[in-house]
């Protein structure tokens, strides 16, 4: 073979040789592209859907009530509120009227969420690392708790008290020693959400504020995503409250919810509110 026939071949051979490898890698990157598409795809979180409600009662409420938990008690609603040298455990009927005296704190002490576990009331401090126990039927202290933290808000399922510090976890808490059993965090399509407040556990799900909004989460407690958002901004002027207490304190916003099982209707006001209102939702089963 002479020497000019032995240069073409090799000149044709790595020819080859190239469109075969540069073939082998698209096909290879073509193929991680569609893997990575498909896996965005599969990962992409659903925004929340919209929780609607109607109206079904409106009743009077204390506007001196700093309101940070409420909580249902058969036919006796617990209300905790807040503010140094007025924070209080309250007792209500069912026409929100004040069974007994209620239980006056400390003036150190700033109160906040609150729940009924296994026939004994806790409720939260701000930032006095306190958790105070009550007897439920007479508000007889008996006894306290330490929690490092802040407190926000506070509600519990079969097994363990759940609350919150004022960013986007939850923590299930054991109720004897109140150590942390496990965190959880609460997201939607946009991340973490912050200042989640007042909870509420209803039938495997946990309804909570947001702090300085008019929204109320529906959240998947075991995941932390939330699965719905109801906007109740105009809520007041559709009960009829003309002077917005949020126009005399923007920190009046709405908080606090509770589930009234017996009526399957939640009861919802807000931080020196002058009504409280109960209404259903509309939410994801």
């Amino acid at each position: 073979m002479s020497m000019e026939k032995f240069k073409t071949l090799i000149a044709i051979f790595t020819i080859i040789l190239f469109s075969n490898c540069k073939g082998t890698d698209d096909s290879k990157k073509e193929n991680t592209n569609d893997q990575v598409t498909k896996t965005d795809n599969t990962n992409v979180i659903p925004s929340p859907v919209v929780m609607t409600y109607e109206i079904i009662k409106t009743y009077p409420h204390d506007t001196s009530s700093y309101t940070e938990g409420l909580e249902w008690n058969d036919h006796i609603l617990i209300e905790s509120t807040g503010n140094y040298k007025e924070s209080k455990l309250i007792l209500l009927d069912s026409n929100m009227k004040v069974i007994q005296s209620p239980v006056k704190l400390n003036d150190n002490y700033f109160g906040e969420g609150a729940t009924l576990f296994k026939d004994k009331i806790y409720q939260l401090t701000w930032k006095e690392h306190k958790v105070f126990v009550y007897q439920p039927k007479t508000l007889a202290k008996i006894g306290e708790l330490d929690w490092p933290y802040e407190g926000w808000g506070m509600t519990h399922n079969d097994t363990a008290i759940i609350l919150n510090t004022g960013g986007s976890s939850l923590y299930y808490i054991e109720p004897k020693t109140f150590k942390k059993l496990k965190t959880v965090d609460v997201f939607d399509n946009n991340g973490y959400v912050a200042n989640v407040n007042e909870l509420e556990y209803v039938d495997g799900k946990i309804f909570a504020n947001v702090y300085l909004t008019d929204k109320i989460l529906q959240i998947d407690p075991n995941t932390g995503q939330v699965k719905a958002i109801a906007d109740l901004s105009n809520i007041l002027s559709q009960v009829g409250v003309k002077n917005d207490p949020r126009s005399i304190n923007q920190g009046n916003v709405l908080n606090g919810i509770a589930y009234n099982k017996k009526k399957g209707t939640f009861f919802i006001t807000g931080k020196d509110w002058p009504v409280m209102i109960e209404l259903k939702f509309n939410y994801v089963k």
